[in-house]
């Protein structure tokens, strides 16, 4: 399964020009998988029907919530933002990701490079704090049931997804910047399927403790308080779920979250076990973001839709008048 050493010297070579500062990198090589090239055919056909499925759930929920009047809730609305940045966050990688599986450079210009990692952090930041605002949004619901729609009006939904975007966008800003400060001058190969900051770091000449120092901070003050919320929020559900007499009413109150509480295990389990895997498995790191950048945004909405009778109810809607219309004609 692994690359023969001479196909990797290869693709090392065509690396392996020397510069000695980033500002003369003019693009980078992106490694992907070491596996036999008899096996990219396999790997691009895995990244094209898993893509096809991030595609078609993820815009199948946006048009379900969008076209379905009983879905105007704040549940739906927070669920449509985090289908839209599940269906851009893999867009960001995955295509690139499938036409080097054909290339023979595998290249990413520079400035491809920086969009593509700037675009990734800002997608994967703002997923974090939207996760957040819907754990506090199932909160309200189960524990103020009464003050719901009070608490939880359009405007507070908007500024909270706002925020979530805020966030991811400053964060990205300075991560980005972070990276692309650094001197590349021992190789242009990364040794990942896209641009992130962990493989860019191994290219990089620069004294790193300042900038690992910076990055973890970094990652603290978006990860902890994210978590924090969560995990309040939940332990208030519990205990508000628990007090319900009836057996059939806390099932139901607890299958309200059971989709939520999916989606966060999956996504911070990934980062998780990216961010700790250490250096020397460069391959568990890349399963690590397979499942961020792929498994998640294609879970996501079938955890929601499979799951949750409002979407379902929607589904049959939407698919019962496409059925008497072409019937009709």
């Amino acid at each position: 399964m692994i690359m023969d050493s001479g196909q990797h010297k290869q693709v090392s070579g065509m690396a392996d020009r020397g510069t000695s500062n980033h500002s003369k990198v003019t693009d980078f090589i992106l490694l992907g998988f070491r596996v036999l090239t008899e096996l990219h055919i396999l790997l691009f056909l895995i990244f094209l029907l898993v893509y096809a499925m991030i595609l078609l759930g993820n815009v199948s929920i946006m048009v379900i919530i969008m076209t379905d009047p009983w879905l105007n809730t704040p549940m739906y609305f927070f669920l449509g933002n985090l289908s839209f940045i599940d269906l851009f966050c893999s867009s960001v990688i995955v295509p690139k990701a499938m036409i080097n599986f054909w290339s023979e450079s595998k290249s990413i210009s520079f400035a491809g490079c920086v969009t593509q990692l700037f675009l990734f952090a800002l997608f994967i930041v703002t997923e974090e704090f939207l996760l957040a605002a819907m754990a506090y949004d199932r909160f309200i619901a189960i524990c103020s049931p009464l003050l719901y729609s009070m608490q939880m009006s359009t405007r507070l939904c908007a500024q909270l997804v706002a925020g979530s975007h805020f966030c991811g966008c400053i964060s990205s800003i300075l991560q980005t910047s972070m990276t692309f400060t650094l001197s590349f001058c021992a190789s242009r190969a990364i040794d990942h399927f896209y641009c992130d900051t962990r493989p860019l770091e191994r290219l990089s000449c620069s004294d790193l403790f300042i900038h690992k120092v910076v990055s973890f901070s970094l990652s603290g003050i978006i990860i902890l308080p994210t978590i924090i919320v969560i995990i309040v929020s939940y332990l208030y559900i519990v205990s508000t779920v628990l007090k319900i007499p009836s057996t059939e009413g806390r099932k139901k109150a607890f299958s309200t979250c059971s989709s939520h509480l999916g989606v966060v295990s999956v996504l911070y389990g990934a980062v998780f076990f990216m961010y700790l895997t250490p250096d020397r498995y460069p391959e568990l790191s890349k399963v690590a973001s397979l499942c961020y950048s792929l498994v998640t945004p294609m879970l996501n909405p079938l955890i929601y839709s499979l799951r949750n009778k409002d979407v379902k109810e929607a589904l049959r809607k939407i698919l019962g008048e496409k059925i008497f219309l072409f019937n009709s004609i």
